[in-house]
């Protein structure tokens, strides 16, 4: 069992940073956190605890202690929050260290998710042999989700999330990566930005479909040997995770093991996502003792 967690800070929000498609009523600070800093740093929080404290509570609650946060130069705000050394920071019981996600020049904004892994993983020599749990930043994972992940007993695992239990819109759901599964769980593959054809493909004999939420649980030695090889995805120009796991399961046949989750994931991608993940937490975690 690993309590060692990889997070996913380190690009540049820009989504979060365009302008509300409608006017949002949310304090000038939230719109400054929203334009200015790391949109997990957003204050959402009661006592405006930023939006990563409740995913660290839940890691912590989970059996995460080794935390690596994975960010870029061009903001400092998670760094100058959780402790300025590069690692080994304490925060409520957890050892957060930063690897640093670098903008190659020529470029004005990272390589994407699987590149930020690989930063991670060469951040951390010390992991090679060993297992690890790699989550993005502005989702808010269970400690139910989290805790399967790190006591899993397959070498490698993932969270899909049954589409219908997510409170998103109909048409942000369609966006979301379709999980192709065999009938025990066996990963097949991760279709991004999928049809409706592909979407009734994936769909189970019980009729669910599952989404990737971006969670994995990796044996470092399987998967750090092909982040180098990810090739650009041609939409983005990002180098990203779900493509990583797919060459896994290309190179190794039933590499990768999938638990299925009925549970909304609170997600901080646009300003309008604000409202309800403040509501959320306000809901959840309104008496959490850090």
């Amino acid at each position: 069992m690993s309590g060692r967690l990889v997070i996913l800070a380190g690009g540049i929000s820009s989504r979060m940073k365009k302008p509300a498609e409608q006017q949002e009523r949310l304090e000038n600070r939230l719109v400054r956190d929203a334009d200015e800093k790391a949109k997990s740093m957003i204050g959402v929080g009661k006592g405006y605890r930023p939006f990563l404290d409740y995913l660290l509570y839940n890691a912590r609650e989970a059996g995460y202690d080794d935390v690596v946060m994975v960010i870029n130069r061009q903001d400092n705000s998670i760094r100058e929050y959780y402790g300025l050394q590069d690692r080994d920071n304490d925060f409520y019981g957890l050892r957060i260290s930063y690897a640093i996600q670098e903008i190659p020049t020529g470029r004005s904004k990272p390589l994407g998710t699987a590149d930020a892994l690989q930063q991670a993983l060469e951040f951390r020599p010390d992991w090679a042999g060993g297992r690890f749990t790699v989550s993005n930043s502005d989702n808010l994972y269970s400690q139910k989700a989290l805790k399967l992940l790190r006591g899993s007993e397959y070498e490698n695992a993932m969270i899909e999330y049954d589409r219908s239990a997510l409170e998103f819109s109909e048409d942000r759901i369609r966006k979301f990566a379709v999980v192709v599964n065999d009938s025990d769980g066996t990963l097949q593959r991760i279709v991004e930005k999928p049809s409706p054809e592909q979407v009734e493909a994936a769909r189970s004999p019980e009729g669910k479909v599952g989404v990737s939420m971006n969670v994995f649980m990796f044996t470092h030695d399987q998967i750090a040997p092909l982040l180098p090889e990810v090739p650009l995805d041609p939409d983005r120009d990002e180098k990203e995770l779900p493509t990583a796991v797919n060459l896994l399961v290309q190179r190794q046949s039933g590499a990768m093991h999938t638990y299925f989750l009925s549970e909304h994931v609170p997600d901080l991608t646009y300003k309008s996502d604000i409202g309800p993940v403040k509501k959320s937490i306000a809901e959840q975690y309104n008496d959490v003792e850090f």
